[in-house]
């Protein structure tokens, strides 16, 4: 038998010998494994390695997490299971909603005042991009400035060039398409309020045309009592919940004080020191009966954009434990988080696929869940491990509009073409 192989052009070949044979055969072997391991052109599943968001099945990104040492892009979970679409028609508060920290202060948004803005930042994509992903909460700073009502991530309850992002009404009008969009979907909107102009909240909801989707704060239950079904908010069209931090536009404006509704942990690094779930201090204790909704913080003080795929992974989980216990073996209604989308894999989504799967179904993930079925009659699923393989290269890319790219030159496509590189040396003694 002969083996034959053009070098530079030149034809040779020569009798093999067992040794070739060998090789050859563990050369077609590596290749077959190493490739066919590898994807791409939207096959690759959760952790599995990318180099492009197109590598990536809808749903996932290109991503990684270097605060954990885990440098070699993995496809990673950005967009959340809506549990509706699984479990429809419950009271409101049965579920486990995202809410997005500070979603207006957005990395790389311009500033519209002409002033270098000095402040932190807690997300990384626009509100409707947001929105698309299966946020469902949105936390905004309001402030009386220039003659108009701003989203400003300030101090002292006061607005200045400097900590000012944009108008609030654009952001409203951001939530306005999504609801006209998607008629099933419900926003809960959780306003820090610094808005003293005389009923210029309720004129700005209106201006956006968010009235028509208002839920009434008559209509809110004040004792603890379950909210009304999905099915019926969506058939009145009820579809907005907006809260206040300022008890006197409840009388004055018709929005409903937060903490008459939700209880709350404390927010900053009060709400992310393990073993520790404590209410805010505006908030009932967080095992009160008298408040049907519940409202976990899950980010610190300062955020810090390269650590949140740290926070947002194993140390979410244990706290939602902890602040479970907490609450009298309550699951959160709504989490908060910083950078929504960072994490060493499921993140975030993982975690409100398990709170909901809990409540809802009593299975150990929303996706277990089967509509009709009784209480803890779950299909066989497998809840992935969310840890991939740590190797070197790339950064975060994909739809949401991160800071960085991934590696131009895929891992797997590198390693295979170094090591047919050596065999083929090997087996031609070249």
């Amino acid at each position: 038998m002969f083996v034959c192989f053009a070098v530079h052009g030149v034809k040779r070949c020569r009798a093999a010998a067992n040794g070739d044979l060998f090789l050859l055969l563990l050369l077609i072997s590596a290749v077959f494994v190493i490739t066919s391991a590898a994807c791409s052109n939207g096959n690759c599943q959760l952790l599995d390695s990318c180099s492009t968001s197109t590598d990536c099945v809808p749903g996932l990104y290109c991503g990684n997490c270097a605060e954990m040492g885990k440098n070699q892009p993995f496809c990673t979970r950005g967009q959340a299971i809506i549990p509706t679409s699984v479990i429809y028609g419950l009271p409101f508060n049965k579920y486990s909603w995202l809410v997005t920290h500070n979603s207006f202060s957005i990395v790389d948004s311009p500033s519209l005042t002409g002033a270098q803005r000095i402040t932190f930042y807690n997300q990384e994509d626009t509100v409707t991009n947001q929105l698309g992903n299966g946020v469902r909460g949105l936390m905004l700073d309001m402030y009386d400035f220039e003659n108009d009502i701003w989203l400003c991530h300030s101090f002292r309850g006061e607005c200045y060039n400097f900590t000012a992002f944009q108008p609030a009404i654009n952001t409203l009008k951001e939530v306005e398409a999504f609801l006209s969009e998607n008629p099933s979907e419900i926003i809960t909107i959780i306003i820090e309020d610094y808005v003293h102009s005389p009923k210029g909240l309720t004129n700005m909801f209106t201006n956006a045309g968010l009235d028509k989707y208002w839920f009434p704060v008559s209509k809110m239950p004040k004792k603890g009592e379950d909210w009304p079904t999905i099915a019926n908010m969506i058939r009145e069209n009820h579809r907005l919940l907006v809260f206040t931090s300022d008890s006197s536009k409840e009388a004055d404006e018709g929005i409903a004080y937060q903490w008459r509704y939700m209880v709350e942990n404390q927010p900053g690094d009060g709400g992310v020191q393990a073993g520790s779930c404590s209410n805010r201090k505006e908030s009932k204790p967080l095992n009160s009966k008298s408040a049907s909704l519940f409202l976990q913080n899950y980010f610190p003080t300062i955020p810090v954009q390269n650590e949140a795929c740290k926070e947002n992974s194993a140390p979410l989980a244990d706290m939602i434990g902890t602040c479970y216990k907490a609450a009298g073996n309550v699951v959160p209604n709504f989490l908060a988080v910083n950078f929504y989308m960072r994490s060493d894999g499921g993140g975030v989504f993982d975690v409100l696929d398990r709170m909901n799967g809990q409540t809802l179904c009593g299975c150990n993930t929303i996706t277990a869940c089967q509509a009709g079925a009784s209480f803890g009659v779950c299909k066989n699923i497998t809840v992935p491990n969310t840890t991939p393989a740590t190797n070197t290269a790339g950064s975060f890319s994909g739809s949401v509009q991160f800071t960085g790219s991934a590696s131009e030159v895929p891992f797997p496509s590198l390693f295979v073409l170094c090591f047919c590189q050596i065999l083929f040396k090997l087996f031609l003694n070249i």
